[in-house]
């Protein structure tokens, strides 16, 4: 199993398209995180980016996240990837957490972020 989780200087990044790059990590069948590999974030905004299907090739099948869009989730839905969403903190700890069963989506995306004025990502149905 691979784990996702959008970072920002090895916390959670409050929104998934615009992180500076995914933490990836590989777990064996014990629940025990095996590798650690980092990916680059693209450009823009993540659901009009190709990084769900990346992801997927890479192995990934969990995404633990901040925030994002309904785009955003629909897109790595899509691909076969859950998502939950409403992680906080250290991107290791959040990791480890779901693997202990203690992580649960929030069900809150980006449109309860916006009143800070910094997501810019307009073709979201709110």
């Amino acid at each position: 199993m691979k784990i996702a989780v959008p970072t920002r200087e090895n916390v959670v990044d409050d929104h998934f398209g615009h992180c500076a790059y995914y933490t990836l990590f590989t777990v064996d069948d014990d629940k025990n995180i095996t590798d650690t590999e980092t990916l680059p974030s693209p450009q823009g905004c993540g659901c009009k980016s190709n990084i769900a299907s990346v992801l997927k090739e890479k192995g990934v099948t969990v995404m633990l996240a901040g925030s994002m869009g309904d785009g955003a989730l629909k897109v790595l839905s899509d691909q076969g990837i859950k998502v939950f969403r409403g992680c906080k903190g250290d991107v290791r700890k959040i990791a480890e957490g779901y693997l202990k069963g203690f992580i649960l989506d929030s069900g809150i995306g980006c449109h309860h972020h916006h009143e800070g004025g910094e997501h810019q990502c307009s073709h979201h149905k709110e």
